[in-house]
């Protein structure tokens, strides 16, 4: 008779399984490489440089926080070159605690603002010209212009005609600042005065003699 040999119990201690490792969450963020933290803070420094640029009363309104007020109004006192290095570094890194958004928008604005203010004045002064040699101008201008006080423009031209004809010592440079402000005003669509300092005034009026001999009408 064949004996039965007993069946090995089973391990009262079986070994157990380690979880399986999670998935890597897909949405997860990496951690920015040094290169572009390097990166991020060269364009919050280039940020910061443009910020200093800014008007006063334009930086005013952004009201940025104390430190960062501050940090830039000592860069803008800064004037050796390492100074302004290591300040615009420290400008950079309190940029780091706002949203740069609102402030690319701002300086974006600024820059844009700039760029057509030079256009208008560029524009107002060619008109001048035109308007100073050619009486066809004035039809033109007061069709492209309606809203523009016709007699007093009349005026103006009168009187810079007459002005313009003297010597270039006996000129009364008020009378072309008026009729530059006059053009200016339109070409702003704005009702408020547009002083113009005499430093934005073309050469002629500041004296010189005129490009042309407009005449008197």
């Amino acid at each position: 008779m064949i004996a039965t040999l007993p069946l090995p119990s089973a391990d009262p201690h079986p070994m157990r399984r380690s979880p399986e490792p999670a998935d890597p969450d897909p949405n997860a963020a990496a951690a920015p490489s040094k290169t572009q933290r390097k990166r991020d803070s060269h364009e919050l420094q280039h940020l910061g440089e443009a910020l200093a640029a800014l008007p006063d009363e334009r930086l005013a309104r952004l009201e940025l926080p104390e430190g960062l007020a501050d940090a830039l109004r000592e860069y803008r006192r800064t004037r050796s070159h390492e100074g302004r290095r290591r300040q615009l570094q420290y400008v950079g890194k309190l940029m780091r605690a706002v949203d740069p958004e609102p402030l690319r928008d701002a300086v974006a604005a600024s820059r844009l603002g700039a760029a057509q203010d030079t256009l208008r004045l560029h524009q107002a002064e060619q008109w001048r010209r035109r308007l100073l040699a050619d009486d066809a101008a004035l039809t033109e201008w007061l069709q492209l212009h309606p809203a523009t006080d016709a007699a007093q423009l009349r005026r103006l031209l009168r009187s810079a005609r007459q002005a313009a004809v003297l010597p270039a010592g006996e000129r009364n440079p008020r009378t072309f600042r008026e009729l530059y402000q006059l053009l200016r005003r339109q070409l702003d669509d704005v009702g408020g005065d547009h002083v113009v300092p005499d430093d934005e005034l073309p050469d002629d009026e500041r004296g010189a003699a005129p490009a042309t001999d407009p005449g008197t009408p």
